[in-house]
This record gives C-alpha cells, sequence and structure tokens, in this order.
C-alpha cells in the first residue's frame, strides 16, 4: 500500500465519520469536547474537583456518540472522562417540528 493509498483511506475514513456524525447529531442534547475526544451525549455531568492543590474535571456522559475514526461502536452507554485540560460543553439547539413540506412529508 503506498502512501497515497493510505492518505485516500484516512481521508475516505474521515468523510464517512463525518457523514455519520451529520446524521446522528440530532439525536443527542449536547456536544462535548476534551483535549482528547469530541462526544455528542444526552446527558452530560461535569463536575470540578482539586486534590494535591490541583484542579481537574470529572465528566460523566451517558447515551453518548464519541467522534473516533478508529472505534468501531461509537454508540455507547456511558463515558468516564477524568481530566485538566479544558472541557467545552455546548448545549444543541432543537428545530421545532416540522410536519410541512420541509421535512419530506407531503400535504
Amino acid at each position: 500500500m503506498s502512501a497515497e493509498d493510505l492518505e485516500n483511506y484516512e481521508t475516505d475514513m474521515e468523510l464517512a465519520l463525518y457523514r455519520e456524525y451529520r446524521d446522528v447529531v440530532g439525536l443527542f442534547s449536547y456536544v462535548v469536547e476534551t483535549e482528547r475526544r469530541f462526544y455528542l451525549a444526552n446527558q452530560v455531568d461535569l463536575q470540578v474537583r482539586s486534590a494535591a492543590g490541583e484542579v481537574y474535571f470529572e465528566l460523566t456522559l451517558a447515551d453518548a456518540w464519541v467522534w473516533d475514526v478508529y472505534r468501531s461502536a461509537r454508540f455507547v452507554k456511558s463515558v468516564r472522562v477524568v481530566t485538566f485540560k479544558d472541557v467545552n460543553v455546548e448545549e444543541l439547539a432543537k428545530p421545532e417540528l416540522d410536519l410541512g413540506g420541509s421535512a419530506g412529508f407531503a400535504r
């Protein structure tokens, strides 16, 4: 396998992952970013902890999807992350239920 073949394979995998993300993002309430991973989740509990003068974050997610091209199963029941780095949690806006033509339903 050439370097170009490997690069093309990785590009195809990233594109497939992006498409999966686009398809599932509407199922989740939160986007969570850590220094190592990107998650979608429906429940998020972020706790600030302190030990020996160091501050760290303990993050627990339920009903989550993990952005990781190398995982065979990206849907997980629960995730626990402990990190000394930044954590970003954003609540996703939920569009109003549209039963008109834009949702694919004919009247």
